[in-house]
């Protein structure tokens, strides 16, 4: 039998939602989440809270976990003559991996674009030995500006247009960054809905950690909590050329547990009781150290009122911020078993500084 709702993850991360236009996956999430939980709200920044209530007597302790709902993405600044449009990015991109891609244009009635670059039949040598930049591509919508200006204004968010499909064991799609987050808090917590947790749980699925970690931070702000669980991708440079020191991770190895990444040094009190929570669970886990590129964790761990102990499950995958990306349908498995351990055992840990 299937282990995991693959038809789920492809609507996940099918719904579009790039950074501060997470409204349409926030909506399907909320739709999912609320009967599993005892509240359900948003904050002003758009966060959607889905919360446990622990049954500890006396005060209980607060355990957030963050997965970002955002993808990259980009927004119109520009309408040109011939329905073209110039647009800025919302979030790190690679621009190679732009060439003839298509996008989804999300104004009035969404509408699909490809990206433009010259041709290469028309560049000279030295325009052809030169790395394109993100000012080199236009949007082509086949559209003229008079009908595209029915439906298309400046400002409006635009996504990539890309469908899931299964490779052999694993899943391929654009976003998995963050929806294989999203996918496993939500399965998470249906795994957990008629389970006793001892702490509070803030299931928070934050907005715009594509731009600078913002939706965790006002989170960790709002919540306060003692403890803090990053959920993310990491990368997983397992490919043809990489050396052993690059990996970082590999896909089928097992969901990581991160020890550092570039926004956070997690709690090792953490890292150990998670380490030792896989290891009681027969778990498959690596470790991560990520030297580039920050997570939700960081927020978690800096912006409650008296920080967090904090840490991170990663889940393994390769191609990250390209077109599409790629994970192991195990691994995802195993880090929602990994979150699940964690919240139920979280209060049984000693946790005092030794």
């Amino acid at each position: 039998m299937e282990k995991l709702n693959i038809p789920l993850l492809s609507t996940i991360c099918k719904t579009a939602a790039p950074p501060g236009f997470e409204q349409r996956l926030r909506q399907f999430v909320e739709s999912e989440v609320t009967d599993l939980v005892d509240d359900c709200f948003t904050d002003a920044l758009g966060n959607l809270y889905a919360v446990r209530k622990g049954t500890a007597e006396g005060p209980k302790k607060k355990i957030m976990v963050a997965a970002h709902l955002d993808e990259i993405g980009f927004i119109v600044t520009h309408i040109e003559e011939g329905g073209f449009l110039r647009f800025h990015t919302l979030g790190g991109f690679d621009p190679k991996t732009l060439s003839s891609q298509r996008v989804i244009v999300h104004g009035k009635k969404d509408i699909v674009g490809v990206m433009g670059s010259k041709p290469i039949h028309l560049m000279s040598a030295a325009e052809r030995g030169k790395n394109l930049s993100i000012k080199d591509y236009f949007i082509d919508t086949g559209m003229s500006k008079e009908e595209l200006e029915k439906y298309v204004s400046v400002g409006d968010p635009i996504s990539r247009e890309r469908e899931l499909i299964e490779m052999g064991d694993c899943v391929n799609s654009k976003s998995l960054d963050n929806r294989l987050a999203v996918f496993i808090l939500l399965e998470c917590l249906r795994e957990l809905k008629d389970e006793q947790l001892d702490y509070d749980v803030y299931g928070v699925f934050t907005v715009q950690e594509e731009v600078g970690l913002r939706g965790a931070r006002v989170a960790a702000h709002n919540v306060n909590p003692d403890f803090g669980l990053g959920l993310d991708v990491t990368i997983a440079f397992d490919v043809p050329g990489a050396q052993a020191h690059e990996k970082i991770t590999a896909l089928g190895a097992g969901t990581a547990i991160k020890i550092m990444d570039g926004s956070s040094i997690c709690d090792y009190r953490m890292v150990q009781f998670m380490k030792e929570t896989a290891d009681a669970a027969e778990i498959p886990w690596q470790p991560e150290i990520l030297t580039g590129g920050g997570s939700d964790t960081g927020g978690l761990q800096l912006y409650g009122k008296s920080g967090a102990i904090t840490g991170a499950i990663s889940i393994p995958c390769r191609h990250v911020h390209q077109t599409v990306e790629m994970a192991h349908k195990e691994d995802i498995y195993q880090s929602i078993q990994l979150l699940k351990q964690c919240l139920l055992n979280i209060s049984k840990y000693d946790w005092s500084f030794r």
